[in-house]
């Protein structure tokens, strides 16, 4: 896959983090999710996701640092599919969501991954599809406890709504979702001060493993 996201401006009102302008009633990529999930290169991977840089802002219960406080919480139990955040299109652009969910799983993953996704080298597993995509990452943080307790944190990115076929460069929206998932899973290794980030790197790996 190519690691390269390569997107036009649009003229609006006001400018967000990532440099791109946004109407006064919309935020940019970088202010959603509490304002500490997206980079400036996964607000860049949004608009090749939805096609706009524009969203809603999102709700107060939708932060990674509330997910991260619930996750930490619910540890050592098993738990499926809980928010991070969603992600809504602004009124003026075309409908489009995207959810942000956390799982706490129980172990290293085992098995093969579904044949739909890229497998890549990012934390213990992580895969990308043209309309998703996730991370699986270890987290040993005192916030479990003990500097030693572990947690196996599985975190995905995907369109929301009615199952639709992906229109556009399927290579392209794979490096996106997997640019919007590492940089959500690398916001929540921070939050949990998990040692060594989770083993996440700093930037997204878009090469097949």
């Amino acid at each position: 896959m190519t690691g390269l996201l390569l997107l036009g401006g649009i003229g609006c009102e006001g400018v967000g983090g990532d440099g791109e302008d946004v109407p006064d009633q919309a935020v940019a990529g970088t202010e959603l999710c509490g304002g500490d999930a997206m980079s400036a290169e996964a607000s860049r991977a949004l608009k090749v996701i939805t096609g706009s840089s524009r969203f809603e802002a999102s709700g107060e219960e939708y932060s990674v640092e509330q997910a991260a406080a619930l996750l930490a919480e619910a540890w050592p139990s098993s738990v499926i599919r809980e928010d991070v955040c969603r992600i809504y299109t602004a009124a003026d652009a075309p409908d489009f969501e995207l959810r942000v969910t956390w799982s706490l799983v129980d172990g290293p993953p085992t098995g093969r991954p579904a044949a739909k996704y890229t497998p890549l080298k990012m934390g213990e597993r992580a895969g990308a599809a043209a309309d998703k995509a996730y991370v699986q990452f270890e987290c040993r943080s005192n916030r479990f406890g003990t500097a030693e307790a572990e947690a196996h944190i599985f975190l995905s990115v995907e369109r929301g709504g009615m199952p639709v076929e992906p229109e556009g460069d399927v290579e392209a929206l794979k490096d996106a979702y997997a640019t919007v998932a590492h940089s959500v899973s690398l916001a929540m290794a921070k939050e949990l001060r998990c040692e060594n980030n989770g083993g996440l790197p700093e930037r997204p790996v878009l090469d097949p493993a």
